[in-house]
């Protein structure tokens, strides 16, 4: 359990490392990286620290964070707040004004920091509606449109001069913030209902980087460079590529986004540390196999025999078996002939280690990564829970999220259902009691809806969500999340979810990957310029059908999709079906194609 506070850990560090680099940043795609050192951000903090005093912030009070993009000033303001006992509430950029306005009220907050106008622009018209708001405190400093009669927009720059408090006496405030304070309030993604803040005090967000540095689960040091771009409203953002970095002395540089993304990956920035969700890891995956198609064939012959043998020398260590000496010899050959280059091409040739978390990561997906050499970590974590498990560097286990964290503790009901408790788990839900009470029995025990098994050795496999486990007609209990995952393994396919509840069968909606999709139409001399034509041709129809028997051929026979329709809309955030961590919201997408999946049952 952590015996400090987050200003504590991160003041410990500046006496470390003052000097290093502590974050970097740059303005566009064309412009150099220039960077902070922890002296010079801390310097940052505690203007801000001051300015919010000045604003009459203190212990206990609420202050949203609404950002579009990762930026080094998000870091500022939470540490600043975090140093005066101030609960910040992260709020994603993409949610829509109706959102914001419930958690703005919901958890009480007098202030909130936006990135830009275009955030500061969801607000417009909304005064009557936010109950507590204050103060709106703008990052932008082009000029904005919006105004408000009751509440005071101040720019970020303002924020940074304003002070009537000495610093010794800040200093003293500081002090007294102890590490079970609520240091934040984290909104679930609302993938079952309206969104629940959990109250998350400094030790439960300090668990995981506490964890890892402390207890040395991985080599992270003063040496790494972080790429941050994860929403850092994202609980496995905030907790692995925010405090870990400022635990470890680390250097963050903040992402310019999901464009530019593989080439700072590649190129510009070349981190060694890089978390992410699977649906970049996989995308990464298919851009490679992509590449790959069009190599000449001795090119592509080298390639696929050494990915193939360092894929094998993987699958024998996941199972705990032995690798032989004619196949490590392969292996060296291997490494040496192509495995190094594809890292250098794919990742920077500096990536020592790539956290997946968020959702599933296909078992194909991890396999090729390791099979690389690329050190692939999939974890298990959630907003309530923080993180509960992660697979450690070289003993990964493909399918699993690997051990426990060493200051959690986990058990599993008859049911499956995973429960947790230790130092990640939250105080409760703000504001909701009936909530809490729900989720956190008397023993303290976290239930986390998720379905679950534990190797003898300690190994954790999530199979499904509690919620969403299909109960057909006939009895059968079918998993849908692992087939949807297996699904979209084929280049054709961006989304699927399945259904079949108190059904007789198994139907999906597929969501096309379109740019491949028309490639292999114009390849098969299909016309494309209608999509929704496209989409119910015979012969894509066809491809579809083979891709669904092809990944999903493993599957027992209650488990198979028996019919499908395809769909050009790409599920968003925006249209409700997907979670701000990218997550599908299985209800919003049954509601939305409630006539297509009653058409497919209506034929069983």
């Amino acid at each position: 359990m952590s015996d400090h506070t987050i200003f504590q850990m991160f003041t410990e560090t500046v006496s470390k490392f003052g000097d290093r680099p502590a974050v970097g940043v740059r303005k566009n795609k064309k412009s150099s990286l220039s960077y902070l050192s922890y002296d010079e951000l801390m310097a940052q903090v505690k203007s801000a620290r001051a300015g919010l005093a000045y604003l009459g912030y203190s212990k206990g009070d609420r202050l949203a964070l609404m950002f579009h993009e990762n930026r080094v000033e998000w870091a500022i303001t939470d540490l600043a707040a975090q140093s005066l006992g101030i609960i910040t509430v992260p709020i994603y950029g993409t949610l829509p004004p109706s959102q914001i306005i419930f958690y703005l009220n919901n958890s009480g907050s007098r202030g909130i920091v936006v990135s830009d106008n275009k955030q500061l622009s969801k607000l417009n018209g909304t005064e009557s509606e936010l109950i507590h708001l204050k103060h709106i405190i703008n990052v932008d400093t082009s000029a904005a449109e919006t105004e408000f009669e009751n509440i005071e927009i101040i720019p970020y720059s303002t924020l940074l001069t304003l002070r009537n408090n000495d610093e010794n006496e800040l200093d003293l405030l500081s002090a007294k913030i102890q590490p079970n304070d609520v240091a934040s309030l984290i909104y679930t993604s609302g993938t079952t209902g309206d969104p629940k803040g959990a109250m998350l005090t400094h030790t439960n967000l300090l668990q995981t980087c506490d964890a890892v540095v402390g207890d040395n689960i991985a080599d992270v040091n003063e040496h790494d460079i972080f790429l941050s771009f994860l929403p850092l409203s994202h609980i496995t953002e905030r907790s692995g590529g925010h405090y870990m970095p400022l635990r470890a002395g680390s250097c963050i540089v903040y992402s310019l986004g999901l464009l530019a993304l593989a080439d700072e990956l590649q190129n510009s920035v070349r981190p060694t540390i890089l978390i992410c969700v699977p649906r970049f890891w996989e995308s990464l995956h298919n851009r490679y196999k992509e590449s790959l198609s069009k190599m000449d064939q001795r090119t592509r012959l080298i390639l696929e025999w050494a990915r193939q043998t360092g894929e094998h020398c993987v699958e024998l260590r996941s199972n705990q078996k032995k690798v032989g000496s004619f196949l490590k010899l392969k292996h060296l050959v291997a490494e040496k002939m192509a495995l190094g280059k594809i890292r250098q091409k794919m990742t920077g040739g500096r990536l020592r280690y790539c956290i997946s978390g968020g959702a599933p990561l296909g078992v194909e997906t991890a396999r090729f990564y390791l099979g690389l050499g690329i050190e692939m970590m999939e974890g298990y974590g959630m907003s309530e829970a923080n993180i509960i498990s992660l697979n450690r560097p070289g003993k990964q286990r493909i399918g699993t999220v690997g051990n426990l964290m060493p200051n959690a503790e986990l058990k599993l009901e008859a049911d499956g259902e995973i429960l947790v408790r230790g130092a990640g788990r939250m105080v409760g839900y703000y504001n909701s009691s009936e909530a809490t009470a729900e989720a956190i029995d008397s023993d303290g025990w976290f239930h986390t809806g998720d379905i679950g098994d534990l190797s003898k050795d300690g190994y954790l496999r999530i199979t499904d969500r509690k919620k969403d486990v299909l109960v057909l007609s006939n009895g059968k209990k079918v998993a849908p999340q692992a087939i949807e995952s297996m699904l979209k393994q084929s280049p054709y396919i961006s989304e699927a979810v399945l259904f079949g509840d108190n059904q007789p069968m198994v139907v999906a909606i597929i969501a096309a990957s379109m740019d491949r999709l028309k490639q292999w139409a114009q390849e098969h001399n299909l016309a494309v310029e209608n999509t929704e034509l496209l989409v119910k041709d015979p012969e894509v129809l066809q491809l579809i059908k083979s891709e669904i028997t092809s990944t999903t051929q493993n599957t027992a026979d209650f488990e198979k999709i028996r019919d499908f329709r395809l769909i050009t809309n790409q599920f968003s955030v925006e249209s409700g079906e997907l979670t701000p961590t990218l997550k599908v919201k299985r209800r919003v997408v049954a509601q939305n194609y409630q006539e297509l999946i009653s058409g497919m049952m209506r034929k069983s």
